[in-house]
C-alpha cells in the first residue's frame, strides 16, 4: 500500500518512531482509564481518572522499560528495543469475523484483543448475539462491544445496517487493570491518526489500542502480552 505522509492539516496525531516512543502531536489529553472490577473477577465500567498535565507535543514509553512512565525517558536506546511493526494495514473489515444474530451482527477482529474483558460482563458476548431479539441481551451486548476499547468487537444493527460506536473525543486513555495487577495499552480514542515509523497512515478508527509493554507481536497494537502468562492462557481459552 502506498505510504501517506502527515499533513499539516493533520493536527491529532501518534507518530511511531523507529525503536523508540510514541510521538504525541495536537495536545491531546491524556488520562488515565481504569478497569472497575466486580467481587469476581469481571469488568463492571471504566472508570477516567483525571487528566494528566502534558505540553503540546509529548512522548510516550513503547519499550515498558521507562522510569518516567507513561512518558518515554529514553531507556529503549539503553535496552536496544527492537520496536519493529510487525503488523500491516489490513482493514478491520477484512480482519473481522462475522457472527449474525437476529438484530445484531457482531464483526470480532480477535488479532486486536486487548484483553480488557468487557466482553463477558452479563454473559459472553458471543453467546448472546444468536439470542439479540431479546431486548436485555442485545443491549448488554452492546454496551460490552461499545467498551471493547481496542474496537476488536463492533455490532451492526441489522435493520438499519449501521455500525454502533460510543461518541468518543479526541484522547488517549492509559489503560489500567487493578484487578488483573497489570498496565494495559495506550487506548487511542475518536478516532485519531496514527502514522508508522516509515509515515504510513494506519486505518483510522474510533478505538485502537497501542503497545506500551514492549512484548507485543503486532506491533504497533496491543496483542494482550502485558498479561501474565497464565492469566493470557486462561484468558485465550475463554475466547476460544
Amino acid at each position: 500500500m502506498e505510504q501517506e505522509l502527515p499533513t499539516s492539516k493533520d493536527i491529532f496525531k501518534i507518530r511511531v518512531l523507529k525503536n523508540g516512543p510514541y510521538l504525541v502531536s495536537g495536545n491531546i489529553p491524556l488520562f488515565p482509564a481504569i478497569i472497575k472490577c466486580n467481587s469476581t473477577g469481571i469488568p463492571v465500567e471504566w472508570v477516567m481518572s483525571d487528566k494528566l498535565k502534558t505540553p503540546e507535543t509529548y512522548t510516550l514509553c513503547r519499550c515498558g522499560q521507562s522510569k518516567n512512565k507513561p512518558f518515554c525517558d529514553s531507556s529503549h536506546a539503553r535496552v536496544n528495543f527492537d520496536g519493529t511493526e510487525a503488523i500491516g494495514n489490513e482493514s478491520f473489515e477484512k480482519m473481522a469475523k462475522e457472527i449474525d444474530g437476529p438484530t445484531l451482527t457482531l464483526k470480532d477482529a480477535e488479532i486486536l484483543c486487548a484483553s480488557a474483558r468487557f466482553c463477558h460482563r452479563g454473559g459472553d458476548i458471543w453467546q448472546q448475539i444468536p439470542f439479540s431479539d431479546n431486548p436485555q441481551l442485545k443491549q448488554n451486548a452492546i454496551r460490552n462491544a461499545c467498551d471493547c476499547p481496542s474496537g476488536r468487537l463492533v455490532v451492526v444493527e441489522k435493520e438499519t445496517s449501521k455500525t454502533i460506536e460510543p461518541s468518543l473525543e479526541k484522547s488517549i486513555g492509559l489503560v489500567e487493570d487493578p484487578g488483573m495487577g497489570v498496565s494495559g495499552p495506550i487506548w487511542v480514542r475518536g478516532g485519531v491518526s496514527v502514522y508508522s515509523s516509515q509515515g504510513m497512515l494506519y486505518e483510522v478508527r474510533n478505538r485502537v489500542t497501542l503497545c506500551r509493554c514492549g512484548k507485543s507481536t503486532n506491533k504497533p497494537f496491543c496483542d494482550s502480552s502485558h498479561y501474565p502468562e497464565a492469566d493470557r492462557e486462561v484468558i485465550e481459552d475463554e475466547q476460544k
